[in-house]
C-alpha cells in the first residue's frame, strides 16, 4: 500500500495504482480526454495534469503512478491555467460548432471546455478538412479530430485491425486511414468501436433517419419495421429510464406513433434464423463436413467482413443462413407482402439495430420470382431511433407497452439472448438436442458457453456437450482481436471445434457500435445480464417451440433448410464486401 495526500486529503491505495485511479477512488475527479484504461494511457492530450509538490513541471496523472509520501494538487492555480491553455489550444484546432454535431450534449471535450468557463478563444482557428465519402456507414469528420489515438489504439489494441494510424509530424499531426488508404480500401469490419470510443464527434455513423421519414410520408409506401434485442437493453439509457420501463414494446409504441405502419421485434427471426442454422449445423455435423474446421455462425455482418478480408480461406465454413435482420427483411417481402395481399415492391422495411455493420449488410439483394431489391431497405442504429423519438417529440413516459404485429409476433427467450456473446451458440444448442433427441434439453444445459460474470477480459468462452454420446466442442468469441487469436490457433491445428459463434463487438451486439455512448465506460456486460434475465422469464426458451415459426413452415417454408428455405433465407458468401 502506498500512502500520499491529494488536495490535502491523506488517502492510501494499492502499488502501482495511477494519481487519476487514486484520486478517482477517493472522490477527486480529474478530467480527461484520451485516456481508456488499458488501451489508450499515453497523455496525448495533457489535460489531466497535477502538480506535484517539490517538481517544478506538471506531471500527468493517468500515466504516473501514486508513490509514497506524494502531495499532488489537481485545482491549484498552476493547473488550471495550464489546462484552460491547453484546451483552449485543443480547440483552436477543432471545428466548434456544436449545434450541429452529432454528438452534442455527449461530448467530452464540450463538458471539459464548458466546466472550465471557456467563452472565447485566444488563438487562431486553424481548422483541418479532409474529403470524405459520406455515403460510406463510417464518416469521419477531420475538423473535429483532438489527436487522441483513441480510435488508432482500439482499433488495434482490442480489433487488430489497424484502420486508423498517425501521419505528418509537428503540429501537422493528424489521424486517417492507415496505409493512404480510402477508408473503402481499408480493411474495416464496421464494427463501430471507434465510434463509440471517440470522445468527440469526429467519427459517427451515416445518418439514415430521413430516408425512414420520406417513406412514412409515401402514400404508396407500407413502413415495416423490426427492433434487434440489444436495443431493448440500451435504448432507456437515452431517457433515464430503469429496465422495467424500458421496454421493448413501448420501442413498437414510439414506431407507430412516428407512423411506421407495422412493428415487429427481430426476436422473431432470430428464432427463424436457429431453425435454419441449427438444422444446417446437424446435417453438416453428421455429414462429417466439420472434421478438420468448425461451422462458423454468420449472423454479425461485422465478423462477416473480418473473414472475408483477413481469413478468405475460411468463408465455406460459414453458415449459409442470412442474419436475422435479413430474414426477416425477406420475409416481410414474400410471405408478409402475400399475407396483405400487396407487391414486394410497396414494402419498405426498417430495421433498428445496435450495429454500424448492418447499415453495410442492408446492400445485400434479395431475389424473388419477379421482385428484385434488397431484403432490408434503411437500417437505423438504437442512437438514430432515440433522435427520432426525441424529434417526433414524444415523450416516453407517454409510452405503452404494446405486442408486436401478427403474424410474426411470438418470441422466444433463445431469440432475446442473440443480443449477448455466446447467445447464438446457446440458442442453437438448445434446438439441435431436440431435433436430435425429440425431447428439450434442461433450459440452462448450455450455459457453460455463456461469458462467466461478463468480464470484460473473458473474450473466449469454450465448451463441450455430451448430446446422445457424441460429443460437441464449441467457442463463442465476442471481439475482433479474439477473433483473430482463436482463427489464428484453428489454423495452427492447436485446437479443434465443430460449432464456433464470432460476434464482432465486445460482449456481442450489446455492445454495439450503434448503441448510446457513455464515455470511458463500457456498457456491453450489464445489458448482457439484462438479456439473460429476459431469456429466464420468458413463457418459452426454445426456438422451436415459437408458434408463429411453425405456422410459418407449414404455411409457407415446408421445412427448415427446404429448398424455398434455401431461396430466401440462406446465401453464398462470395468474397466481396456488403
Amino acid at each position: 500500500m502506498v500512502n500520499l495526500t491529494i488536495d490535502g486529503r491523506e488517502i492510501t491505495v494499492k502499488e502501482n495504482t495511477t494519481i487519476m485511479e487514486a484520486a478517482s477512488q477517493n472522490g477527486i475527479p480529474i478530467p480527461k480526454l484520451c485516456y481508456l484504461k488499458g488501451i489508450n494511457e499515453i497523455a496525448a492530450c495533457r489535460v489531466c495534469v497535477v502538480e506535484l509538490e517539490g517538481k517544478e513541471k506538471l506531471i500527468t496523472s493517468c500515466n504516473n503512478v501514486a508513490k509514497e509520501g506524494m502531495v499532488i494538487h489537481t485545482n491549484s492555480p498552476k493547473v488550471r491555467r495550464h489546462r484552460r491553455t491547453t484546451v483552449e489550444l485543443i480547440l483552436s484546432q477543432h471545428d466548434c460548432e456544436c449545434v450541429t454535431c452529432s454528438r452534442s450534449g455527449n461530448c467530452s471535450l464540450q463538458t471539459i471546455a464548458n466546466d472550465l468557463n471557456i467563452i472565447d478563444i485566444p488563438f487562431k482557428m486553424e481548422i483541418e478538412r479532409q474529403p470524405w465519402n459520406k455515403e460510406f456507414p463510417l464518416i469521419r469528420d477531420s475538423s473535429k479530430c483532438i489527436k487522441c489515438m483513441r480510435c488508432v489504439q482500439v482499433c488495434e489494441k482490442v480489433q487488430g485491425l489497424g484502420v486508423w494510424d498517425v501521419e505528418g509530424t509537428g503540429s501537422r499531426t493528424t489521424i486517417n486511414v492507415a496505409g493512404h488508404r480510402t477508408i473503402e480500401e481499408a480493411d474495416c469490419a464496421l464494427c463501430g468501436q471507434c465510434i463509440t470510443h471517440c470522445p468527440v464527434g469526429a467519427l459517427r455513423v451515416r445518418d439514415d433517419t430521413e430516408d425512414i421519414w420520406d417513406a412514412i410520408a409515401d402514400p404508396d409506401k407500407i413502413v415495416v419495421a423490426q427492433v434487434a434485442p440489444a436495443v431493448r437493453t440500451a435504448w432507456g439509457e437515452e431517457f433515464g429510464l430503469s429496465d422495467e420501463e424500458a421496454t421493448v414494446g413501448k420501442i413498437l409504441d414510439a414506431l407507430k406513433r412516428m407512423g411506421v405502419d407495422y412493428a415487429f421485434d427481430t426476436t422473431f427471426s432470430a428464432d427463424l434464423t436457429i431453425m435454419e442454422e441449427g438444422t444446417e449445423f446437424l446435417h453438416r455435423f453428421t455429414a462429417g463436413e466439420l472434421k478438420e474446421r468448425p461451422m462458423f455462425t454468420s449472423c454479425c455482418p461485422g465478423w462477416l467482413r473480418f473473414i472475408k478480408s483477413q481469413y478468405p480461406h475460411l468463408v465455406r465454413q460459414l453458415s449459409t443462413a442470412k442474419s436475422p435482420q435479413q430474414m426477416f427483411g425477406a420475409v416481410m417481402k414474400t410471405y408478409f407482402a402475400e399475407k396483405l395481399g400487396v407487391s414486394p415492391q410497396r414494402i419498405y422495411t426498417v430495421s433498428v439495430m445496435p450495429c454500424v455493420a448492418k447499415k453495410g449488410e442492408k446492400e445485400m439483394e434479395l431475389f424473388y420470382q419477379e421482385y428484385a431489391g434488397h431484403d432490408v431497405d434503411t437500417v437505423i442504429t438504437t442512437r438514430e431511433l432515440t433522435k427520432m423519438i426525441k424529434s417526433a417529440h414524444i415523450s416516453p413516459d407517454t409510452l405503452s407497452d404494446i405486442e408486436s404485429d401478427r403474424p410474426m409476433q411470438d418470441g422466444t427467450g433463445a431469440g432475446v439472448i442473440f443480443g449477448v456473446t455466446g447467445g447464438v451458440m446457446e440458442a442453437a444448442l438448445r434446438t439441435a438436442y431436440y431435433l436430435l433427441k425429440s425431447e428439450n434439453p434442461p433450459e440452462d444445459a448450455f450455459k457453460a458457453v455463456r461469458s462467466t460474470g461478463f468480464n470484460e477480459n473473458e473474450g473466449i468462452q469454450e465448451a463441450d456437450f455430451q448430446i446422445d454420446n457424441v460429443t460437441v466442442r464449441t467457442a463463442a468469441v465476442s471481439g475482433l482481436g479474439n477473433a483473430r487469436a482463436l482463427l489464428d490457433r484453428i489454423n495452427k491445428g492447436e485446437v479443434h471445434y465443430d460449432f464456433v459463434e464470432v460476434m464482432a463487438c465486445p460482449g456481442g451486439c450489446v455492445g454495439g457500435g450503434g448503441q448510446p455512448i457513455h464515455d470511458g465506460r463500457e456498457m456491453a456486460y450489464e445489458r448482457g445480464r439484462k438479456l439473460y434475465h429476459l431469456d429466464e422469464n420468458a413463457k418459452r426458451r426454445f426456438s422451436h417451440e415459437n408458434h408463429d415459426v411453425r405456422k410459418m413452415y407449414e404455411e409457407y417454408f415446408v421445412k427448415p433448410n427446404s429448398p424455398k428455405s434455401h431461396m430466401l433465407l440462406h446465401t453464398e458468401h462470395n468474397l466481396e464486401r456488403f
